[in-house]
């Protein structure tokens, strides 16, 4: 389960309105009605909980107390990250490749969706039980209209942040450029198991990642068409940089055509939403306590008040906070 700030998400969106739901038929004409800034929030968590593609982690259900600041939003499926970074163990490229078709795939899904992430890295990529990587963690991602989202704020992981959301003088940038960035950012930690530019300081991090040229690491044995791919990817030029459709028939992603991408036709296709599934997307609770209580009561087949602690805690209160904590905690996993 990940928690959210509402006031954080609305300042995300940005929109004072919200845009007609995608699908919609028979909608009157003329300039949409003002909307507020958390019901545009409501309609992405619509959109992001029909997400249905196998590299894309599904988004179960949202919890949204009134009286609150924070959404609780459930995942599926519980699994672990693809790697951590550092490391000192990283992939072979056999193994880098699998996993960045993966990546590749799932984030082609997400802008057919006019999604951007704006967080890809390693550890927001969990590995199935099928095996195959599943992109996590909308938590900073944007939806836009048209072909590409112009964004202007900063957000993400520093270490996978593009040159162009760290530039002073730019006013906007393309979101599915800075998708293709932190994707090759991943990409290199895969092979080589660290960011292309670290460092403790964010700001010595930021002037690096905006002004040094890209270096790989030569003590590390890579292909030619892994290496043309990464300085493709890396470009510090968001607009001669790499896209997605190219990357797809890259010689390094195809093992020179022997294992070709499925289409865009063939794997994507665009989620509509209705307004009642846009009112419907989040569940408003008066009280998280009193979903712990519903949930343990039915878990234990009992009626019985699970929060009976409070009337004992005088007897053993030790052992009352302790068993607070854990029904708390099994709520939460």
């Amino acid at each position: 389960m990940k928690v959210l700030s509402k006031k954080r998400l609305m300042r995300q969106a940005g929109f004072p309105r919200r845009p007609p739901p995608r699908g919609a038929r028979g909608a009157p004409e003329g300039p949409a009605q003002p909307k507020g800034p958390l019901e545009r929030v409501y309609q992405e968590i619509a959109i992001l909980k029909k997400l249905d593609h196998p590299n894309v982690v599904k988004l179960v259900e949202v919890l949204d107390d009134p009286s609150e600041d924070h959404l609780y939003m459930g995942n599926l499926p519980k699994a672990l990250p693809v790697m951590e970074v550092p490391t000192d163990k990283p992939l072979n490229e056999e193994q880098a490749r699998f996993y960045f078709q993966d990546l590749l795939r799932g984030i082609e899904y997400l802008h057919y969706q006019k999604i951007i992430h704006r967080d890809i890295k390693p550890s927001n990529l969990l590995v199935g039980d099928d095996g195959h990587i599943k992109i996590a963690d909308f938590g900073v991602s944007n939806q836009f209209e048209g072909t590409d989202a112009l964004l202007t704020s900063t957000v993400g992981t520093p270490a996978f942040m593009a040159p162009e959301t760290l530039c002073e003088t730019r006013k906007n940038f393309s979101g599915k450029a800075l998708d293709v960035w932190a994707m090759g950012v991943t990409l290199h930690c895969f092979v080589f198991g660290v960011c292309p530019f670290m460092d403790e300081r964010i700001l010595s991090l930021h002037h690096k990642i905006r002004t040094q040229p890209v270096e790989l690491p030569e003590n590390v044995d890579v292909s030619e068409d892994l290496k043309d791919l990464l300085l493709k990817m890396l470009d510090k030029n968001p607009e001669t940089r790499i896209t997605v459709p190219q990357i797809k028939v890259h010689s390094w992603v195809t093992r020179n055509g022997a294992e070709p991408l499925p289409s865009e036709e063939e794997h994507c296709t665009l989620i509509e939403v209705t307004e009642e599934e846009v009112e419907n997307s989040v569940k408003h609770i008066p009280s998280l306590a009193t979903v712990i209580l519903v949930r343990t009561m039915l878990r234990k087949r009992s009626f019985g008040n699970p929060f009976d602690w409070a009337r004992r805690e005088e007897r053993n209160p030790s052992a009352c906070k302790q068993a607070q904590g854990n029904r708390l905690l099994g709520f939460i996993m």
